[in-house]
């Protein structure tokens, strides 16, 4: 048995056995071939167990996320089917004499370089990276090594990796994957955000869990402590079998306050919200009771396409979300691409920080055609329910203005062709960079809404990249720094008769959420699967006795750790 510990990012737990997601060593040497038919046969074994596994990968893919995100499977099968693609290898292998890998490789980069190199066709360039991935697949099959592949995952499973994409972490199936574990990130990287939304115990930053697990070995995760047990004994799994039923009980408790406000004990009413990434996560924010949803990551709309999604697709799954919040509000977040989240059809520049550079809503101003697409689709949805549009990462109250301006042009446009907007539309903006929570006062004047988003604020404001495990320390929500940036755009907001929502982790999590309701925050917005959580924690809050809280959190001397002990002190004594 071994144990590792790290960063406990969804609660629940699991135990299954390992499969690890893990990119495998694709290297290989040159070498001249006496016998070209036999290396030709290997190729086209390659080629035909690489079709296989497309086959079974569209199939999978058409039934989890529908035919036309399948369709980039069959412009890969073509691929292989493509007689000017595999004969140019064929034609490599008996001129050249190499072996079948070298001579994929040569053809292969031939070919990515030719479709990269025509800067005017969009679609001629995406074609680059089909060829790149069909290249790495017959390559494993020439090597006989396999390609990991979340989708095809058919059994229950813990999945290890080094670190989970978006798109990894959209694959997996909750009915198999039964909890993840990796090597690098934090409780606010995009993976552990997944898990929560996905329901599924995740426990992150741990180092090296993939040099620690074999696949197919037999591993519990904690992703409530963040405990990983690798060989558990007999006793170890009837041990954590009891702490997941205990946990089972404690959320069938929570799931009685599902149809009740949220409510503190003095009778003060809050919203808590819920955060999704795209339609198909309604059904979590209903089975937990949410009261609307306060973020909604529209850049899973295009991280999720193989081409810019068009206005009509924008316009469905955001009528598909208002219609089945059934008048209760929703935020939408207009496309935050960048920093880490990238599209292959979209360059961007490479940048020293990414972070500090061409991201969100800077990409949209300058990129109007695609922010003027997005926006008609919003406007044209408000229609189906109460409509909350925000921008990300705005820095100066001029940015917002022109946000919003083209926001107006385009309300003008659709009203001008007879088509009807929402009369019940808000316009607001995420509070992520310090120099806007500074100037929140300003700002107020100019939104109907602020929306904290805590993730960023608190790498801006530490100077901490939150993906570093190095300077990880850092990441302090409780840092009196912190706390004084939320409760002066808290009050901004309200002596200008507005509202201040937070869709930021910090929302719900059980040591900021005393300070937030003492601090007077309108809307909480969290993954799903912690609404049930903070509304039954709100039940035991009395604000009259947070005031003093609040003031003696905004200024201790030490930091982060002091104010986690009292406000967990505060708790113990109610």
């Amino acid at each position: 048995m071994t144990k590792l510990r790290g960063i406990a990012a969804s609660d629940g737990i699991a135990t299954a056995k390992a499969y690890m997601l893990v990119q495998p060593d694709l290297s290989f040497s040159k070498s001249t071939i006496s016998d070209s038919e036999k290396e030709i046969n290997r190729l086209h074994n390659a080629l035909q167990a690489s079709t296989s596994d497309l086959e079974t990968i569209r199939k999978i893919a058409a039934e989890s996320l529908g035919e036309e995100e399948a369709q980039v499977f069959d412009a890969h099968m073509m691929i292989l089917a493509d007689p000017e693609f595999t004969g140019a290898i064929e034609g490599k292998i008996n001129d050249d004499k190499v072996n079948a890998e070298q001579a994929l490789k040569e053809v292969a980069d031939l070919f990515v370089a030719t479709f990269e190199a025509m800067t005017d066709n969009a679609y001629m360039q995406e074609r680059a990276a089909d060829i790149k991935d069909v290249t790495k697949r017959v390559l494993s099959h020439l090597l006989g090594v396999t390609l990991p592949n979340p989708a095809l995952i058919d059994e229950e499973v813990i999945v290890i990796a080094h670190d989970l994409t978006p798109s990894d972490t959209a694959q997996l199936n909750g009915k198999f994957v039964k909890a993840f574990v990796t090597d690098i990130g934090g409780r606010t990287s995009h993976s552990a955000i997944m898990a929560r939304s996905l329901e599924i115990p995740a426990i992150v930053g741990t180092e090296n869990i993939t040099t620690s697990v074999k696949a197919g070995e037999q591993v519990i995760v904690d992703g409530i402590n963040g405990d990983v047990i690798i060989n558990p004994t007999d006793a170890d799994i009837a041990e954590y079998d009891k702490k997941a039923q205990a946990f089972a009980e404690q959320k069938a408790e929570w799931e009685k306050l599902k149809n009740e406000k949220s409510v503190t004990k003095d009778g003060k009413t809050f919203t808590v919200a819920a955060n999704i990434g795209t339609p198909k996560d309604l059904d979590g924010v209903i089975d937990n009771g949410a009261e609307a949803i306060g973020l909604y990551r529209t850049e899973f709309l295009y991280m999720d396409s193989s081409e810019l999604p068009s206005e009509d697709d924008q316009f469905e799954a955001y009528k598909t979300v208002l219609e089945g919040m059934a008048g209760k509000p929703v935020v939408v977040r207009t496309m935050d691409i960048g920093g880490d989240k990238k599209l292959p059809y979209l360059p961007l520049p490479e940048e020293m920080n990414p972070f500090l550079g061409y991201r969100a809503v800077r990409i949209s101003l300058d990129r109007d055609d695609i922010f003027r697409t997005q926006l008609r689709a919003l406007l044209r949805a408000s229609n189906y329910g109460k409509l909350r549009i925000m921008f990300p990462m705005i820095a100066t109250v001029a940015e917002f203005r022109q946000a919003k301006g083209i926001l107006e042009e385009e309300k003008a446009k659709l009203l001008a062709d007879g088509q009807t907007v929402s009369d019940d539309l808000q316009v607001g903006m995420m509070v992520e960079i310090p120099a806007s929570a500074v100037l929140a006062d300003q700002f107020a004047k100019e939104v109907d809404f602020f929306s904290i988003g805590t993730n960023d604020l608190i790498q801006y404001t530490m100077a901490a990249d939150r993906m570093n495990e190095r300077v990880s320390y850092l990441y302090q929500p409780y840092n009196p720094a912190i706390l004084r940036l939320i409760k002066n755009v808290i009050d901004a907001s309200h002596k200008e008769g507005k509202w201040t929502g937070m869709c930021g982790e910090a929302a719900g999590d059980s040591v900021m959420a005393p300070l937030l309701v003492g601090m007077g925050l309108d809307e909480f917005s969290m993954s799903a699967t912690s609404v049930l959580r903070v509304r039954s924690l709100m039940k035991r809050l009395d604000t009259t006795q947070l005031t003093d809280l609040v003031e003696t959190a905004i200024n201790v001397n030490t930091s982060n750790e002091e104010n986690q002990k009292l406000v967990e002190d505060f708790m113990q004594n109610l």
